[in-house]
């Protein structure tokens, strides 16, 4: 019950932090959008930094985890690929479409947030170690960039048009070519 309550708040705050803004946004609101006192809210979550941290720190974890695998690799193309098709399955999803359409509405009053300070950090992380030491800035580049595809695509296709297997599978072609010498 109190993992259902906790998804619940997550799930109105999401929605009214990417409507409204994050500032714009009370505990109070969510609270009466709930259908609880802000009392019952505060068990859960004090702030509403206690919520974005915990929108977010799931997705720390899964970077910090494919971080730690692609450090003990090898720097090949074959890990590359590999590194690709998992961060492409974290990446996959309604909710990280969401949880990413509020951090992009909100990013200068989340400029500064702890949570997402280390995501930025582990993501610099990834795409240095995603190529050998030797690489050109070329190289590195495209590495990089293969990445980010993973989510331009979600942003730039319509889903309503597309199913999200083929944003998907467009996402990953467009990574796998950018991972070609």
């Amino acid at each position: 019950m109190r993992e259902d309550t906790r998804t619940r708040i997550q799930e109105i705050a999401l929605r009214l932090f990417t409507e409204q803004g994050y500032e714009a946004t009370s505990l109070r609101e969510i609270a009466e959008e709930l259908g609880v006192t802000k009392a019952a809210l505060y068990y859960h979550f004090k702030t509403k930094d206690d919520i974005v941290a915990s929108l977010v720190d799931t997705r720390l974890q899964e970077l910090e985890e494919l971080l730690a695998w692609l450090k003990e690799q090898p720097k090949t193309a074959e890990t590359r690929r590999e590194v690709v098709e998992r961060y492409a399955e974290q990446v996959r999803g309604g909710r990280h479409l969401g949880i990413g359409r509020f951090l992009e509405r909100n990013q200068t009053a989340l400029r500064d947030n702890p949570t997402l300070i280390k995501i930025r950090d582990r993501m610099m992380e990834l795409t240095v170690e995603m190529s050998p030491p030797d690489a050109t800035p070329t190289e590195r580049l495209r590495h990089a960039l293969a990445l980010f595809a993973l989510h331009a695509g979600k942003w730039l296709m319509k889903e309503e048009e597309l199913s999200e297997e083929e944003v998907h599978k467009a996402c990953l072609e467009v990574a796998d070519r950018l991972l070609q010498p």
